[in-house]
């Protein structure tokens, strides 16, 4: 549960955003359909604290905002529905935008689906993206220094401990952020020694 981004000055690279497949989900861009289960998915306090720009409550209409920004493009990056491959019901949401220190890998899963792996296939497949679709060099990621399940799913991507920060979160306030980086030379080689 990522996505803690702060509104900067868009530097990132332009992603193709293709819909993505992996073993058990399907990552394509968000539609109308998704409202009424986004917005019961995403109206959680222990969701929202742990974001950066997911405010509490959040209801149709604020789903109804992200579904027409993501239909849009109105940010740099890609942001998709994360579905079941099985059964294509929502479970949340993850994407690629213009952070602060450059590209950010963002991410949260519904409560009712935590403990799946969900978050860390979903997080792969964007990893993988960002790398093949872009010249970046490195790729971001953040979590709030209290959330131990996303700072796992960082870790299993391959990212490096990057130092502290503060944020500011739509529903908890100012918080306090670990920061972590992935650089291109290591995700060559996790890839070729199987690891991702």
């Amino acid at each position: 549960m990522v996505a803690e981004k702060e509104e900067v000055e868009d530097e990132s690279p332009r992603i193709e955003c293709p819909v993505l497949v992996t073993e058990r989900l399907v990552l394509r861009p968000p539609h109308i359909d998704d409202v009424p289960e986004l917005a019961q998915l995403a109206n959680n306090r222990r969701i929202a604290n742990m974001l950066g720009r997911m405010p509490h409550p959040y209801d149709e209409e604020d789903a109804r905002a992200f579904v027409e920004a993501s239909r849009t493009r109105q940010r740099a990056g890609c942001s998709y529905a994360i579905a079941l491959a099985e059964t294509g019901a929502f479970i949340g949401c993850a994407g690629l935008y213009a952070g602060e220190h450059g590209l950010e890998l963002g991410y949260w899963i519904g409560e009712r689906y935590w403990g799946n792996g969900y978050a860390t296939e979903a997080a792969h497949a964007l990893v993988d993206l960002a790398f093949r679709a872009t010249a970046i060099e490195r790729l971001n990621a953040s979590c709030r220094v209290t959330n131990s399940a996303s700072r796992r799913v960082i870790h299993k991507c391959g990212f490096q401990y990057a130092g502290q920060g503060m944020l500011e979160s739509l529903s908890a306030g100012r918080v306090t952020v670990e920061r972590y980086a992935l650089d291109r030379r290591t995700w060559v080689s996790l890839r070729s020694w199987g690891q991702l």
